[in-house]
């Protein structure tokens, strides 16, 4: 499916934050995906009442955002000018395609960035659509977050380009490589659908 001029003229003017990164790394479907723990993860419990806020104001924990629907999950934060941009670019060409998945970006500056700076970042992409939602991580959450996100201790200061990939039942079903293909995160998306599929 093509992508509409406004996001192919995004994800362009986003390349040069791909660094090392060729921008088919980062949104192409050419890549092989690589194989994942899904099977580890299959018996995976639901996630935890981890806190958040919405981009709305309002608080909520992280299986409420997660379950009723196949979701991809990425950490990010406003203030990031090297991979953040990309993995944002990456959701806009997910939020494009359409389809009953959604999306999440977690910001991870639990003291720098608030409801009007993420709705503030996910605008230069182009307009919301309802399915791609934005939080901030709480202050007592956040390192819990992403320990449990990236099955390892956190490190300070750091994130991840990873994506993480919940079914309908908020259990993490895949955790992508860094930077993954626009087409690994479809794979990825359609198989914890099928996995999450109780019929």
């Amino acid at each position: 499916m093509a992508l509409p001029s406004r996001t192919r003229r995004h994800l362009l003017a986003l390349a040069g934050a791909c660094g090392a990164w060729p921008l088919a790394a980062c949104v192409g479907h050419t890549q092989t995906p690589e194989p994942d723990d899904a099977d580890r993860m299959a018996a995976a419990p639901t996630a935890p009442p981890l806190r958040l806020t919405g981009s709305d104001g309002r608080e909520v924990t992280l299986p409420a955002l997660l379950r009723g629907h196949t979701t991809a999950v990425q950490l990010m934060f406003t203030g990031c000018s090297t991979t953040c941009p990309v993995q944002g670019a990456l959701f806009a060409a997910l939020a494009a395609r359409g389809g009953p998945q959604r999306l999440l970006s977690i910001s991870i500056d639990v003291l720098g960035d608030t409801p009007a700076r993420l709705a503030a970042w996910q605008a230069q992409f182009g307009p919301a659509p309802a399915h791609w939602q934005t939080a901030v991580a709480s202050v007592a959450d956040v390192d819990r977050l992403a320990s449990y996100l990236k099955g390892a201790s956190a490190k300070p200061g750091t994130h991840t380009a990873q994506v993480f990939v919940f079914d309908a039942q908020a259990r993490l079903r895949h955790r992508s490589a860094d930077a993954p293909a626009l087409g690994e995160v479809v794979a990825m998306l359609a198989r914890a659908e099928r996995a999450g599929d109780p019929s």
